[in-house]
């Protein structure tokens, strides 16, 4: 929850209170006007009476500008977003809540929070007077069909007196952001492999312990067992140690995303480039649902997670991919050499691929990704150029060892996935 209230030195601050008076409406310039004409009437006149007209006439606009100003930095707002990452399509709920901390009640509140285009206008409340250290809570949704990162905030208040007379302006500077991840396709439960040095199923195997020169020690942590203690370790270290338990290790999958410019064409929520972009978070989300050490690289180098990554949470590695995967953009690359140095340290696993056009170079880089694979499937965008262009580009991937798919727009990739597995299977690797 972002939260905000008086902040010293900022917009939040009072101001000088010359500032104050330029929230003067028409109608509280013309009660000055009116009040200051009556006390040179009155003067000239030599009417008492009408010099303390004139005095009243001016008091009250003043009167309210400088209750308006105290009570402008008295009223706190906070916003709480629920969700804060949300798949593009859906919605979200933004609540406000204003609160009164001094001690003579505020007048009306305008409130508008400054939202960004995409997630639809900005919304306006109109809030009665709130009694001293009463509150208000109000909500609002907002909803992108692109994905992104978008700001919430930061939200302006607007008070009124009762009479008309002053109008002044806040802005808090506390906002949030809000994520919109890219949409996730369902996908056939269908393994296609993924074992880190090809066993079969992508079954799990532990770490083979076949004597103590094959131990790695750790220390000892309360609880563990007195019988797994390492004396051996113990006696050299001068501190109890205790073997490892056997590590089952998950089957590995890397999902390769082509953020090259040059390799789509157009642009908008249903761009080839955008259907890539859905195509590797549904299959992050799909293979780390299904128990697969997933990581995410893309042609400029960018691996996720990081080289000290591996065996963390599977939900937050898959958060992080899913928050890299919404503020992804095309990259200037014309290659896949800085992808091919990022995963050189990975060997086996399965690789999935989602690119745009490939030329020959740039399938002989993959190729090379090829040999560090158990099996390799690239969903190629279609539908950008001529049609035997793009078959004879495919073939290009075929023949460097990829099971390559044309990934046409329409087609779900539900679909492909299946097509891939039967593929796979009958050049005799897989379903793994």
């Amino acid at each position: 929850m972002a939260a905000a209230g008086p902040t010293p030195g900022g917009e939040d601050d009072r101001g000088p209170l010359r500032a104050a008076f330029s929230g003067l409406t028409t109608r509280g310039r013309s009660f000055l006007a009116a009040g200051a004409a009556a006390a040179v009437c009155a003067y000239v006149l030599g009417q008492p009476d009408l010099l303390r007209v004139g005095m009243l006439l001016a008091a009250l606009p003043v009167l309210c500008v400088l209750v308006l100003h105290r009570t402008r930095s008295r009223v706190a707002a906070a916003r709480r977003l629920t969700p804060a990452r949300v798949p593009a399509g859906s919605e979200a709920r933004v609540h406000l809540r204003v609160e009164n901390v001094a001690r003579i009640p505020s007048g009306l509140l305008l409130l508008q929070d400054r939202v960004p285009y995409v997630l639809g206008p900005r919304p306006r409340f109109v809030l009665d007077r709130i009694e001293p250290g009463g509150r208000r809570e109000v909500t609002y949704r907002v909803r992108s069909d692109q994905r992104g990162s978008y700001p919430l905030g930061p939200l302006q208040l607007r008070l009124a007196d009762p009479f008309g007379m002053v109008e002044l302006s806040r802005s808090f500077n506390a906002y949030d952001v809000m994520t919109v991840l890219p949409r996730i396709e369902a996908l056939p439960p269908i393994r296609l492999g993924g074992d880190s040095k090809g066993h079969g199923e992508g079954s799990q195997r532990t770490i083979a312990v076949a004597g103590d020169d094959d131990i790695i020690p750790r220390d000892y942590r309360h609880g563990d067992d007195l019988r797994r203690v390492h004396w051996r370790s113990t006696a050299h270290r001068g501190a109890l140690m205790v073997r490892r338990e056997e590590q089952p290790l998950r089957a590995r999958c890397t999902v390769l995303l082509d953020t090259r410019r040059g390799g789509y064409v157009g642009g908008g929520p249903d761009s080839p480039f955008e259907r890539a972009v859905s195509g590797a978070a549904s299959v992050v989300s799909h293979l780390a649902g299904q128990g697969y050490e997933v990581r995410l690289v893309t042609d400029t180098g960018l691996l996720l997670p990081g080289p000290g990554g591996q065996g963390a949470d599977a939900a937050e590695t898959t958060g992080l991919i899913m928050d890299a995967l919404a503020v992804v953009d095309h990259s200037p690359g014309q290659d896949f050499t800085d992808a091919a140095s990022a995963v050189r340290g990975g060997e086996g696993g399965l690789l999935i691929a989602f690119t745009g056009t490939v030329g020959r170079r740039e399938a002989a880089a993959l190729g090379a990704l090829r040999q560090r694979a158990n099996a390799a499937v690239a969903f190629v965008a279609a539908g950008q150029l001529d049609p035997a262009f793009e078959a004879d580009r495919l073939r290009g991937l075929l023949g460097a060892g990829w099971t390559a798919l044309a990934h046409p727009p329409g087609v779900p990739l539900g679909r492909l996935w299946q097509q891939a597995a039967l593929e796979l299977s009958a050049a005799g690797r897989g379903p793994y």
